[in-house]
């Protein structure tokens, strides 16, 4: 069996890089979803346009997920780098 090709890695080194993109790329499929239900319904085809709404549900619940938990993130480690300054007189 062929092996799939590697991914490339990914164009930015942060932590939180991949954890902003995969929910933004969800989002864009709920949109791009929608266009493919309209075009299953408009054709008749109620299995295509079933089977779309729980793809793009599936994709909604990740991208509302990803958006929570990135800013848990950020918020955390915003408030460990206002310590840290503090800390270090930098700010008051």
């Amino acid at each position: 069996m062929d092996e799939m090709a590697e991914a490339p890695q990914s164009p930015v080194k942060d932590k939180n890089y991949d954890l902003a993109w995969v929910p933004e790329a969800s989002l864009k499929n709920v949109w791009q979803l929608k266009a493919y239900i309209q075009d299953a319904a408009r054709d008749g085809d109620g299995e295509l346009a079933e089977w779309s709404r729980k793809i793009q549900t599936n994709n909604r619940k990740a991208g509302e997920q990803g958006k929570r938990t990135l800013a848990e993130r950020l918020r955390r480690e915003g408030a460990q780098a206002r310590a840290w300054l503090q800390e270090e007189g930098k700010v008051s």
